[in-house]
């Protein structure tokens, strides 16, 4: 009866069996950060920026050691996505479905991340090739824990939009 027990569990709760697939402890922080991350797929957050939203959303403040320490064993195991922009900050984010080599956009103005495979459809397989490629070369070379990012930084068009332009300053 004890091994149908876990798996009610992981029906009941998919925070809880997400943590404990991946070895982590089910706290009420760990759920809560990941949590948060899960329900904003789309926007990366920095450190700081991920205290200050988890602030807002419960009245138990979480300090910032053990939310560092959190994002960081989140990190390990494959349930965030680390990014450095261009200003060499770390953000994070929810593990999209697939990141082999997938492109991304990231918005410079509100940070909010977007796959690029709808829009570069017609290369994706030529990106995915060209990834393959250089990780084969570097295992070949003795790296190991191999991972890609293709990043494209810029401002969004919604950002864009609501930026006035330069030619309006000199109109």
């Amino acid at each position: 009866m004890s091994p149908s027990k876990p798996l009610a569990l992981a029906a009941a709760d998919p925070l809880d069996a997400l943590l404990s697939v991946h070895g982590l402890r089910r706290t009420a922080a760990a759920r809560r950060v990941l949590g948060w991350l899960l329900a904003h797929p789309d926007t990366s957050y920095t450190h700081a920026q991920l205290q200050a939203a988890l602030q807002g959303d419960c009245a138990a403040a979480l300090d910032r050691v053990t939310l560092y320490r959190l994002i960081d064993r989140l990190t390990q195991v494959g349930l965030l996505l680390c990014r450095v922009d261009s200003h060499r900050v770390r953000r994070y984010q929810a593990m999209p479905a697939s990141v082999h080599a997938m492109p991304h956009f990231e918005c410079q103005s509100c940070h909010r991340d977007s796959p690029l495979e709808g829009a570069l459809q017609a290369s994706a397989h030529d990106l995915e090739r060209a990834a393959q490629s250089a990780l084969q070369a570097l295992k070949a070379l003795g790296y190991q824990g191999l991972s890609m990012d293709f990043a494209v930084r810029g401002v969004c068009a919604d950002c864009a939009s609501t930026t006035p332009s330069a030619s309006e300053h000199h109109g």
